[in-house]
C-alpha cells in the first residue's frame, strides 16, 4: 500500500568519534595495525630529515597529541633531549594502547633503542593517517575537530515525516 522506504545508511545520524574520544578502547574492540610500516620514513620525506636532523621536535609533536595536552611541545622535546630513548618508548607504549596498535616488530623499547628515527617517523605517520594535523598540536586539533566551543550541532534530518 505505502512504498517501503530503504533503510538509512549504516551510521545515519550518528556523528564519528574523533581521534581522541577515549583513552582506552573498549575490550571488544579488534587491535588495528599500523598505518605504515617501520620503515616507510620515504613515505614522508620532510619528516623524516627534521627527524633525523632534530627528533626532539618530531617527538614534542606526537607527545603533545598522545598526551592531550597534558605537557607542551618544548617541555616534551627537553625530556627527550635529556633522556632520550626512555621517554620515546613509553610514549611509543602509549600510543599503542591509546589506538590498539600491535606491539611490532618487536617490543617498544627494543624499536626505539635499534630504529629510534624509523621508529618517531612511524609514529608521526600514525598520528597524520588519523586525521591529526602534527603543526598546530593538541589544542589547535581540538578547536579543528570539535568547531562552536565544544558544542556539537545535531545532524539534520531529510524528508521529514509525512501523513
Amino acid at each position: 500500500m505505502y512504498p517501503q522506504k530503504s533503510p538509512p545508511p549504516p551510521g545515519y545520524g550518528q556523528a564519528p568519534l574523533p581521534p581522541y574520544a577515549t583513552d582506552v578502547p573498549s575490550p571488544r574492540v579488534p587491535q588495528t595495525s599500523w598505518s605504515s610500516g617501520l620503515c616507510d620514513c620515504c613515505l614522508d620525506i620532510p619528516n623524516c630529515c627534521l627527524t633525523l636532523w632534530c627528533p626532539c621536535i618530531t617527538f614534542g609533536q606526537i607527545a603533545e597529541i598522545v598526551d592531550k595536552n597534558n605537557t607542551a611541545c618544548g617541555v616534551h622535546g627537553a625530556i627527550y633531549t635529556i633522556s632520550c630513548c626512555l621517554s620515546s618508548c613509553s610514549n611509543r607504549t602509549k600510543m599503542r594502547r591509546q589506538y590498539r596498535l600491535p606491539e611490532e616488530p618487536t617490543n617498544d623499547c627494543c624499536v626505539h633503542f635499534c630504529c629510534e628515527p624509523c621508529a618517531l617517523c612511524q609514529e608521526y605517520r600514525e598520528l597524520q593517517q588519523r586525521g591529526f594535523d602534527m603543526s598546530i598540536g593538541w589544542q589547535g586539533n581540538m578547536d579543528r575537530m570539535v568547531p562552536n566551543n565544544g558544542v556539537q550541532i545535531p545532524p539534520m534530518a531529510h524528508g521529514g515525516m509525512s501523513r
